[in-house]
């Protein structure tokens, strides 16, 4: 299964761990393919920088240590093409998703919530762990 990963969830693993990321990291790494977008390496490097700069360095250590497949984003495409999101700011991480027919997309961003979208199936963290993670 192809699992792609959104900036929050990303950050919330890296900056804010707990017992459920922990085991969302674990489900992942054992069981899944991770997929990383461009879009998202790039937001999750500003996101640090602008709010956590002292953790700027740690964010490479953190991604040694997840093994994932890194995948472009599409720079050009035509929003017209992709399912309505609320904020247009997020259709790069949809598009990403789309391009790369990943199984899932794993977000805690409501903007997703409303996407009329049959593949990739987009879910939270909570609703991951409920549905698709095995108990550990």
């Amino acid at each position: 299964m192809r699992i792609m990963l959104d900036t929050n969830v990303l950050v919330s693993m890296f900056l804010f761990p707990s017992d459920n990321m922990d085991r969302l990291k674990r489900s992942l790494c054992e069981n899944r393919q991770i997929l990383i977008c461009s879009y998202v390496v790039d937001e999750i490097k500003d996101v640090v920088a602008r709010k956590f700069p002292k953790r700027k360095n740690d964010l490479d250590e953190f991604f040694r240590t997840l093994p994932f497949v890194f995948v472009y984003t599409p720079e050009c495409f035509a929003p017209a093409d992709f399912p309505n999101i609320r904020d247009i700011s997020d259709l790069p991480v949809l598009v990403s998703a789309v391009s790369e027919d990943v199984d899932l997309l794993i977000t805690g961003d409501k903007d997703f919530g409303g996407v009329k979208i049959e593949r990739p199936k987009i879910l939270t963290p909570a609703a991951y762990l409920a549905n698709w993670c095995e108990s550990s």
